[in-house]
C-alpha cells in the first residue's frame, strides 16, 4: 500500500478549507497562477507544520534557542516527514560567506592544506619542509652514504644574518664546552679572540661535533643538541667534500632568511579567525567594505602572507576557491597523480569528500561559478540549488524537501541536471514538493496538485489533483495549466516588429567574462539576453546600464567595461526593474509604492464626514501624527523583545493592527474605513472605485499585470522578488515616458502561462509607447516572444562570454547554440515549415 501525506482542512491564507492526499517518496508539483495558494500550502501549511513538529519533539532546553512556531491554520496532516524547505532567499548577506564555505568545502581544503600543504618561503621562494629528528638522522645516513664520506661536521646555526659583535655569545657557548666556531663560512677556535665588524651581517654557526658515520648514538645526540641551541635548525658539513653543505629544519623556518611559519593547522587557513586572516582587512579582502577597495596587503585574497605560502601542486588555498567549480574538480580529480603514496594515505578521504561537493554542485547545474564568490552576490536560484546541492552530500532520508521554482536562472539545458539531481533525492526515499512554473519539470513529475481557479480570493481551491501523465491525457478536465499543458491553450506570438533602424552599438564590452564583444541592440524593440546559466546575461546587461548612464551623463572619464557606446542620442533614460523588495519595512506596501493610496487618501479626505471634521488627506496617512495610532505609530503592530526568546510582532492592542486612531475610522464609504480599503485585493478594490477614475486607473494597471490578488495594503516584505518586479512596472506604466531603456532581470519568475501572457501584453504597450524593452530570461515562450534575441555563450564562466547567435528567433534557430535547438521545439507548433 503506497503511503501518503493526508492534509485535512488547510485554512493558510487564501486555501479554502482544502483537503488533500499527495504519495510519499515521490516527485510533487503544485502549479497553478501567481497568487493561487501554492505557496500557502506548500510552504506555509505542509514545511511549517512539519519543522513545528520537530521543534516539538525537542527539549524545552532546546526550544528556547530555535523560537515558538505557531502551528499553521490547519485540521490535521497525516503521514508527515521532518521538513526541509530550499528556497531563495539569500544564503548570507555576510560578506565573509563564500560559495565554499557555505558548501563546506572550504573546511575540507584547511584540513588538507595543514595535512599536506608544502609551506614555500614567500621572501627566496625556497620549499621549507619540517622534520623530526630521526628522519634528519635517517636523511644524514642516506647522504654520507651517496657521496661516500665516513665522517660529518654538525653545526648548530645560532646567529643568522644579523649585525653585532657578539662576543658575550661566544663567550657562554666557550662557557658550555664548545671548542670551535664557523662565523660567515669560516672556522675560528672559541678559545682565540674573535673580532666580529659591528655593522655587517655576520652567520655563526657552533660547531656541535665531528663525528664518524657508523657511530649512530653520538651522532643522534648531537643532532638533538644542534636544533636545541638554533631552536629547530642544523647545518651538515662534509670535510671531505667541502663545496657541500646541507641545511635542514624541524621547524618551518627558511633556512636562507628565517621567514618563520606557525604551525601548519587548519586555523592558519581561515579568514575567519585571527590567527589566519590578514591583519590589514581582518579576512573581508577589501579595506572598505563598503566603497569595495581591494586590500592593499592581501590583495584581496583574505589570508595572511603565512597561509598564502603554503602550496599543494603549486597552488595555493586562495588559487583553489578562485577556480570555477567544474575546474576545481578537474584539479582535484587530477591530484591523487601528483601526490606521493604517504600524501595519498593522509589525503585521500580529504579529497574524495571535496570531489563529492563538487560532483553535487555540478549535478545541480553550478559549474561556472568560482568557488570565492560573495554569497550575497548569489541570485535566488544558483543560492537555492547550493542548498539542494548541500542536502545531496547530507544523504538524508525519509524527509520531505519543499523546493520553490528551482529551475530559476537555469537554462533549459541545465534544467535536465536539476531533475535528474530531484530523482537522485527522491530515490533516498525522501519525498520531493515543488512549487513550479517550468514546462519541463512538470512533465517530469510523478503528481500533479493544481491551485486555482484563479488569484487571491478567487483561488485556494484543488482544481485537479493525480499522476502527472493521467491528468495530462485526461482531457475532461478543464483545469487552466492543463490546457497549456496539452496545448489546447498557447501564448500567442506579438506581432514581430522586424524594422531596425535605430539602434546603440557597444564596442569592446569585457566586464566579467565578457570577451571583447561588439553588438548592435535594436530600439523600440523586446529584447531577450539568452544563453546558458553564467554565460555572462548579466555582465552584458551592466556593460548597457553602466555604459549608457555614463553616456548620458555626459562623463568624460573612460570606462573600464566598455571601449564605447554609440546611439545614446536615441534614448533619454535608462531604467534597472530588478526583483529587490519594494521596502524593507511594514510600512511599505504595494498602495504606497505605485501612489494608487495618494489619490485613495484624496478621494476620504474630499468625503463629506472628513470636511465636517475639517480632516485633510494628511489625516489618513499612517506615516505622520494626526490620524495614526500613536501606540503603534501607525505600524499596525508592535515588537516585543522576549530576551531568552527572539523578539515577535504582536499586533497593537490599542489600534487592533488597523494603523489609524478611533476618529479617523470613523470616516466610511459605502460602509469601509481607509483601514477596509488597505486590506481589500486590487480586484476588490477595482470593483469597489470603480466609479472614481484617479484611483481605478492605477488598480486597472496592477490587474493587467497580473497582480489582482494582492492585497493593497500587504507588507512588502512579504511579496515575492518576481511581484516586486511586476509593482515597479506599474509604477513606470503610470507615467507618459517614451525613449525609455528598460531592463528586466527573469521577469516571468513565479509566473504560470496566463500570468505570462498577461505580462507580454504590458510590455507591448511599453514597447508600442516608443520605448525599449531588454530582458534576461530562459522562458522559452517568452523568448519566442521576442523581436531580437541576443545569446551568449557557449559555456558558463571562462568558456562564456561570446555572442553566439543573434537575430529573430526565426533566424536564431537556424544557427548554432544550445537556445537555438531548445527554441526550435516551441517555435514549431507557430511555423511548422521553419
Amino acid at each position: 500500500m503506497e503511503e501518503k501525506i493526508k492534509i485535512k482542512g488547510a485554512r493558510t491564507h487564501n486555501l479554502k478549507n482544502i483537503n488533500l492526499e499527495i504519495p510519499k517518496n515521490k516527485i510533487v508539483v503544485f502549479t497553478g497562477l501567481s497568487g493561487s495558494g501554492k505557496s500557502s500550502l506548500a510552504f506555509d501549511t505542509l514545511f511549517a507544520e512539519g519543522q513545528r513538529r520537530y521543534i516539538e519533539s525537542l527539549s524545552p532546553y532546546a526550544r528556547q534557542f530555535l523560537g515558538q512556531m505557531e502551528k499553521p491554520d490547519v485540521d490535521d496532516i497525516e503521514g508527515l516527514s521532518p521538513a526541509i524547505a530550499i528556497n531563495q532567499k539569500a544564503l548570507s548577506h555576510n560578506p565573509r560567506s563564500i560559495v565554499a564555505t557555505l558548501t563546506e568545502i572550504y573546511d575540507y581544503l584547511r584540513v588538507l592544506f595543514a595535512r599536506i600543504g608544502q609551506p614555500i618561503c614567500p621572501l627566496c621562494k625556497t620549499p621549507i619542509e619540517k622534520l623530526s629528528p630521526d628522519e634528519i638522522f635517517n636523511l644524514i645516513l642516506e647522504k654520507s652514504k651517496n657521496l661516500k664520506v665516513e665522517y660529518v661536521t654538525i653545526l648548530s646555526p645560532v646567529v643568522y644574518g644579523r649585525k653585532g659583535e657578539y662576543y658575550q655569545l661566544l663567550y657562554d657557548y666557550l662557557n658550555k664546552g664548545f671548542s670551535e666556531v664557523v662565523i660567515d663560512d669560516k672556522f675560528y677556535s672559541l678559545h682565540d679572540k674573535i673580532t666580529l665588524s659591528r655593522y655587517k651581517n655576520h652567520t655563526i654557526e657552533i660547531v656541535i661535533d665531528k663525528i664518524m658515520i657508523n657511530d649512530s648514538s653520538r651522532l643522534f645526540e648531537a643532532i638533538e643538541t644542534a636544533l636545541d641551541y638554533s631552536d629547530g635548525l642544523i647545518d651538515i658539513i662534509y670535510p671531505s667534500k667541502p663545496e657541500i653543505k646541507m641545511i635542514y629544519s624541524s621547524r618551518f623556518s627558511c633556512p636562507n632568511d628565517e621567514f618563520s611559519f606557525p604551525e601548519l593547522e587548519p586555523r592558519l587557513f581561515s579568514f575567519n579567525s585571527p590567527y589566519g586572516a590578514c591583519s590589514v582587512c581582518h579576512g573581508l579582502g577589501k579595506e572598505d567594505v563598503f566603497l569595495k577597495t581591494i586590500c592593499p596587503s592581501c590583495k584581496g585574497k583574505r589570508l595572511k602572507e603565512e597561509a598564502l605560502s603554503v602550496k599543494i601542486a603549486n597552488k595555493n588555498i586562495w588559487d583553489i576557491v578562485s577556480l570555477t567549480i567544474e575546474d576545481c574538480y578537474n584539479f582535484f580529480g587530477e591530484l591523487n597523480n601528483k601526490l606521493n603514496e604517504k600524501q595519498l594515505k593522509i589525503a585521500g578521504g580529504l579529497i574524495d569528500e571535496i570531489l563529492n561537493r563538487l560532483d553535487f554542485l555540478l549535478e545541480v547545474g553550478l559549474d561556472y561559478i568560482s568557488l570565492n564568490r560573495e554569497a550575497e552576490t548569489l541570485s535566488g536560484g544558483e543560492a537555492q540549488r547550493i542548498r539542494l546541492s548541500s542536502q545531496l552530500g547530507s544523504k538524508l532520508s525519509n524527509t520531505l524537501y519543499v523546493l520553490d521554482e528551482p529551475t530559476i536562472g537555469l537554462h533549459e539545458r541545465d534544467t535536465d541536471k536539476l531533475l535528474k539531481t530531484l530523482k537522485k533525492l527522491k530515490q533516498m526515499n525522501n519525498s520531493i514538493v515543488v512549487v513550479e512554473h517550468d514546462e519541463k519539470t512538470i512533465f517530469e513529475s510523478d503528481y500533479l496538485v493544481d491551485l486555482g481557479p484563479g488569484a487571491g480570493v478567487n483561488g485556494g481551491k484543488i482544481v485537479a489533483a493525480g499522476e502527472t501523465q493521467k491528468l495530462i491525457n485526461d482531457k475532461k478536465n478543464n483545469s487552466l495549466t492543463l490546457k497549456y499543458l496539452r496545448h489546447e491553450k498557447e501564448i500567442p506570438i506579438p506581432r514581430r516588429r522586424t524594422n531596425f533602424s535605430e539602434n546603440i552599438k557597444i564596442i569592446g564590452a569585457r566586464l566579467n567574462n565578457l570577451q571583447n564583444i561588439n553588438i548592435e541592440i535594436p530600439l523600440r524593440k523586446l529584447i531577450s539576453i539568452t544563453g546558458v546559466s553564467g554565460s555572462g546575461k548579466s555582465s552584458l546587461m551592466e556593460v548597457i546600464y553602466r555604459g549608457i548612464n555614463h553616456n548620458l551623463s555626459r562623463f568624460n572619464n573612460p570606462m573600464e567595461y566598455a571601449s564605447k557606446i554609440m546611439g545614446v542620442e536615441y534614448i533619454r533614460r535608462i531604467v534597472q526593474i530588478d526583483q529587490s523588495p519594494i521596502g524593507r519595512t511594514p510600512r511599505s506596501n504595494p498602495a504606497t509604492y505605485t501612489n494608487v493610496f495618494a489619490p485613495i487618501r484624496d478621494f476620504f479626505a474630499s468625503l463629506e464626514d472628513s470636511r465636517i471634521r475639517g480632516y485633510n488627506k494628511s489625516r489618513f496617512s499612517f506615516n505622520v501624527k494626526g490620524g495614526r495610532c500613536e501606540a503603534c505609530e501607525g505600524a499596525g503592530a508592535k515588537l516585543i523583545e522576549m530576551h531568552f526568546l527572539p523578539p515577535i510582532l504582536v499586533q497593537c492592542e490599542v489600534c487592533k493592527g488597523k494603523r489609524f486612531n478611533r476618529e479617523t475610522l470613523e470616516v466610511k464609504y459605502q460602509g469601509k474605513s481607509i483601514a477596509d480599503v488597505l486590506e481589500l485585493t486590487v480586484d476588490e478594490a477595482l470593483d469597489f472605485f470603480n466609479d472614481v477614475y484617479p484611483i481605478a486607473e492605477k488598480l486597472k494597471l496592477l490587474q493587467e499585470m497580473g497582480l489582482g490578488y494582492i492585497q493593497l495594503g500587504q507588507n512588502a516584505t512579504t511579496l515575492s522578488g518576481g511581484e516586486a518586479q511586476r509593482i515597479k512596472l506599474v509604477k513606470e506604466l503610470s507615467q507618459t515616458a517614451s525613449k525609455t531603456i528598460y531592463l528586466l532581470d527573469e521577469p516571468t519568475v513565479g509566473l504560470h502561462y496566463y500570468d505570462i501572457e498577461l505580462l507580454l501584453h504590458i510590455l507591448e504597450y511599453l514597447v508600442d509607447r516608443g520605448n525599449t524593452v531588454i530582458v534576461v530570461e530562459h522562458n522559452m515562450h517568452f523568448i519566442r516572444s521576442s523581436d531580437y534575441i541576443i545569446d551568449l555563450g557557449p559555456e558558463g564562466g571562462a568558456k562564456g562570454g561570446k555572442i553566439v547567435a543573434k537575430g529573430t528567433p526565426e533566424e536564431v534557430i537556424k544557427q548554432k547554440s544550445y537556445t537555438a535547438t531548445y527554441l526550435k521545439k516551441y517555435l514549431f507548433s507557430y511555423h511548422p515549415k521553419i
